[in-house]
């Protein structure tokens, strides 16, 4: 009887600390669940802007468009159940400048610098004429 007692109370303890432990954040301050992802960005002659992003279901990633200043010029939100997101940003309306576009999971960050610059016109510098 006493072997049977010891042995409904280790079972006891141990599931006890079993459930305690899986309801305990492992980093404070942290996400529980965090996704992974991997990232392309590029650019299109035309002055577009594609970002392709796939990533683990489980977890939510937030794009973010931003200016030098600091203001949210585009984001969006993909959900934990979403695992491919695919976006053409159309920037030919922007003005010049450098502009980045941030991707999070809410434990890392990563950052991509975009610069914009308007190319002036060249004159020829050679003129035939015909007479």
């Amino acid at each position: 009887m006493k072997t049977l007692i010891k042995s409904l109370a280790v079972a006891f303890s141990l599931a006890l600390v079993t459930t305690l432990g899986s309801v305990a954040e492992a980093k404070p301050g942290h996400p529980a669940n965090v996704a992974s992802y991997k990232a392309g960005i590029y650019t299109t002659a035309d002055g577009k802007l594609n970002i392709a992003l796939d990533k683990q279901s489980g977890g939510a990633v937030d794009i973010r468009l931003k200016d030098t200043t600091g203001e949210v010029l585009y984001t969006h939100h993909i959900g934990k159940n979403d695992t491919k997101y695919r976006t053409r940003l159309n920037l030919s309306e922007l003005p010049d400048g450098t502009y980045q576009v941030e991707i999070t999971n809410g434990a890392e960050t990563s950052s991509h610098m975009v610069n914009l610059s308007t190319q002036k016109p060249t004159t020829p510098s050679r003129v035939i004429a015909l007479n």
